[in-house]
Formats: C-alpha cells, structure tokens, sequence
C-alpha cells in the first residue's frame, strides 16, 4: 500500500542545539526521494523523528493525511516506515532467517514456525527480486548481502517506507548499481525509498526528487532532473565546492614507506594480510581501495603500529621499524588520520586543546623537563584551530562535544601540524559532509605537494582515483591489482574489488 509522508514544522531541540527547525517536507507515495546536507544540516535527526527513534519537540507527522506520534521504531513499523542504518543491526551468529523474523516470529500451535516464515520470505524475495541465503548465518556473508538481508527485513516486517541511510558506503560500484536496480523494482511496485547519501552523483541517478537541509532548515527542493553535483552542493555549503581535484605531477622522490613481504594475523590466528609489498615515494599519494574487511584495516594497523606483523618488513625513510614503537615511527615522521575519528584518532573527555597536543607532549618545543609550557601548547592549538578552520566554542570543551566534520578537521590539523615526511591516511572523509571533504581532500594533497608521501586507503572509489597518482587494490589480504587512475575505470577497479581478475598484475614498484 502506497505511503504520502506529511512533515510540517517538525522541530527537535537537545542541549545546545536546535537540531531541526521547523522542517517541512512533503514524500510522494511511489518516489524515491533523496535528503542531502552537511554533518549536522538535521537530516539523520529528522529520519530518526520519522522511524520512531526519536520525538519532535514541536511539528506534526502525517501518514497519508492521517497524524501519527511514534514512541519508537515497532510504532513506526507498524505503520509501514523501517529504516536500513548504515551500521546494519544483525546478530551475527544467528541465520538469515532467524535475523529476518526475530521478535516478528510465526507461530503455530504456540511454537516459532520456521517453515511457515520460509514460505513468505521466498515469496517476498520472488516478488522483489532480492535473493537472500536463509540458511547461511550472517557473519559469513559480505557486506552487501547482509545490507539486502537488512532491507528483506525491513519488508517482511511491512515496510511500505524503506529509508535507507548511506546505503553505499560500503559497495563496490558493480554492487550499488545492484542496490539502484532493487530500488527501482521496490518503486515500481508501490513501496517509497528514502536515500540519504554523501555521494551527489549517486543521489542524481536514482532520486526522483531531492530534498536539501543546511542549518536545521530545508533550503532546496527540487527534481532530480533539474539538478546537478554543483549546484546541490552550493545549497548544501552555502558556497562553491572545489569537485574536482587534480594529484601531485609524477613523483621523483626516494622511498619514504617500504613495506616488504608483510603478513598480518587477526585475534583468532588467521592470516588478514597476506605477503603484501609495496613502496611510497616522496611526492606521491599511493590509493589502496578494497571492500571493506579485505585486508586494508589490519594492513594499517601493521604500519602505524598497532598490531604486530607475523613476517616481512616496514621501512620509513630507509629506517626499519617492523619492531618498533607508535611513538618511535612518529618521531621517524609518520602521521596516521585513522578511521576511527571518534575512539582511535581523539580522546572524547578530554580538552580539544589536549587532543590538538597528542603525540607531541614529549618534543622539546612543548615541555621542559617533564612539564609542558602550557602558554605554548595553547598557542599551537589556538594556531590550528584558526589555520584549519575548526568550529569550538573553545579549546577547553570536551573533543567529543564537536561535530563530525570539525573533529575530522581537529584530528587533521594535528597530523599534519609539523609537516609530515609520511601521511597514512584511512577512509579520511567517511561520514562527513562536503564542505569538509573539500578541506581533508586539499589538505591531503598538500602534504604530496611539499614532498611528504601520502598512503591513502578508502572505501570511496572516488575519492581515490581523484586524488591517487597510483592505485592498489585488495582483495581477501592481498594486492590483486595496480592502476593508474587515467587508465582505469570505477567499473574496472570495483571488478579487482570483487575478486574478478582483469587485466595486468601488481609489481608493487
């Protein structure tokens, strides 16, 4: 049964914060309608309102002319709104099947019937095209499957109303076009698609219309066909966005990160990267691009230092530091953006001028004699909080207090504060919005363009073909291919992603 979505002056306040200010938005029954914005424009409050998450503090929801109040997500549910979040809730050790059904089981004689859920699910699968292994538990499937089972879910539980949070971030492109064409079939037959996403160009092959949110508010709406990357970034910033970005020329450099031979084990003993080799020069940004959990996490842990190595060899400028320290390969002038902005790359209790210093606490410019010279650590962190143009009331609130894109922003005004000769990148603009991206982006090629070497490993194909000036791919811990990004394609790349062998091999240089 087709769904209208009414939402009319919906406000939602926490301390501090107004997040969304009286939003109107109005979704056609059968679109598929896309709502874009900044980290913190309100629009992951304002579908967190719809999908019964949250409650506005003032506005009215109406389902088909009809007012609602959800109290929480079965209420929405029930009413034929589910979300698919970008961290998918499944129970790993448990089947397909038994994710699916859980807490909506069938019953017969008092007893969960499995045969009976077994019937409707093929049914459902048959009617919408999307094939799920019932009987395969969930851990053992990729990610994009386990996002297919997420929205089978979301349909065996009555979704007319699928909102689906960032659904690509972990997709090949072979795969998101998979994701466009299950979209399309689930229009076609009545359900409506809500598509929250950073990726413009994604948004404007698969939106009918486009909903814009900066600063709490809507301030565009308009039809897909109406609108280009430019211009609905303009409404997003408030500005003109750089879309484009142009690598270091061909670097001439010496080696400055040489990994030789390295093989790296997780908790239970398996081997995650696999006689991986490779070098960086001075000047070059070197791309690693893979499917999220094919290697590419342990791989730089090995490096910076976190995880041990079982075999092989890491050298930064010529120095051998397979055994050594964090601290000691930072001292050799490594610098690491982690992935994890919020629990590996800050301390969130602590002061964002503590975090501006972390790493640096023992160099002879901020301490003397075991004491820091607080009036020059707070004059460093005043330095890059201007420089990097990062948004605090001060540097004395708690780092975890700032929002996404400004944390990002503090964790890469610190990395690159002293000039590094190595930069280890890691997914450095997930999650944040454009204006952001634009500034991690600049200042990454930045540190290729003064000389320093820029290791940069990302899930968005993208980002690494417009910034690398060469391209590995990984696939189950190993190097499958090497690309240079003016002679390849995001088809081709996302085929080496796959596992699908194309042409050429990896020699490493």
């Amino acid at each position: 049964m087709q769904k209208e979505i009414r939402l009319e002056n919906i406000t939602k306040r926490f301390p501090g914060v107004l997040a969304d200010d009286h939003v109107n938005m109005i979704i056609s029954a059968g679109t598929v309608h896309a709502v874009v914005g900044e980290n913190g424009a309100g629009k992951s409050t304002l579908m967190n309102i719809l999908s019964g998450l949250y409650q506005p503090d003032d506005g009215r929801i109406l389902v088909d002319g009809e007012q609602v109040r959800f109290e929480n997500p079965r209420q929405a549910m029930r009413r034929g709104i589910g979300m698919v979040h970008q961290e998918f809730m499944l129970v790993r050790n448990l089947t397909v099947l038994d994710n699916i059904i859980l807490g909506f089981e069938p019953s017969r004689a008092g007893m969960i019937s499995r045969s009976v859920a077994r019937r409707v699910l093929k049914d459902l699968m048959n009617a919408y095209k999307l094939d799920v292994p019932l009987d395969e538990t969930v851990e053992r499937l990729p990610v994009s499957m386990q996002q297919r089972v997420e929205i089978v879910k979301a349909l065996y539980r009555g979704a007319d109303v699928l909102i689906l949070d960032e659904p690509t971030s972990v997709l090949t492109p072979q795969e998101s076009r998979v994701l466009f064409a299950a979209i399309r079939e689930l229009v076609s037959r009545g359900k409506t698609v809500i598509f929250i996403s950073h990726k413009l160009g994604e948004v404007l092959e698969v939106a009918d219309r486009i909903s814009v949110m900066r600063d709490g508010r809507v301030v565009g709406e308009l039809p897909a066909s109406d609108a280009t990357e430019r211009t609905l970034a303009r409404l997003m910033v408030g500005r003109d966005v750089l879309m484009n970005f142009t690598p270091p020329g061909k670097p001439q450099g010496d080696p400055v990160l040489e990994v030789k031979e390295m093989t790296v084990k997780d908790a239970r003993g398996l081997e995650v990267v696999k006689q991986v080799s490779f070098t960086v020069h001075a000047g070059e940004v070197l791309g690693i691009a893979g499917v999220a959990g094919n290697g590419q996490s342990e791989l730089v842990k090995a490096i910076v230092g976190l995880v041990p190595t079982c075999s092989g060899s890491i050298h930064i400028s010529r120095r051998d530091v397979t055994k050594a320290s964090v601290k000691h390969r930072r001292q050799a002038g490594m610098r690491y953006i982690p992935q994890d902005r919020a629990w590996v790359g800050t301390c969130r209790q602590s002061a964002l001028w503590k975090n501006l210093l972390m790493g640096y606490e023992h160099y002879r410019k901020f301490s003397r004699f075991g004491l820091l010279r607080l009036d020059v650590v707070r004059r460093f962190a005043s330095d890059l909080v201007a420089r990097f143009g990062i948004k605090t009331a001060s540097l004395y609130v708690p780092a975890g207090t700032l929002s996404g894109g400004n944390l990002q922003k503090a964790i890469v005004a610190r990395e690159l504060a002293l000039g590094p000769r190595l930069l280890i990148a890691e997914d450095p603009t997930r999650g944040i919005d454009i204006g952001a991206t634009e500034f991690v982006r600049r200042q990454v090629l930045q540190v290729a363009e003064g000389g320093g070497a820029v290791l940069l490993v990302s899930q968005d194909l993208q980002e690494v073909m417009a910034l690398s000036n060469r391209i590995l791919v990984m696939h189950k811990g190993q190097i499958v291919g090497e690309r240079m990004p003016a002679e390849t394609t995001e088809e081709e790349l996302g085929l080496l992603m796959a596992g699908r062998a194309t042409r050429g091999t990896h020699d490493g240089r």
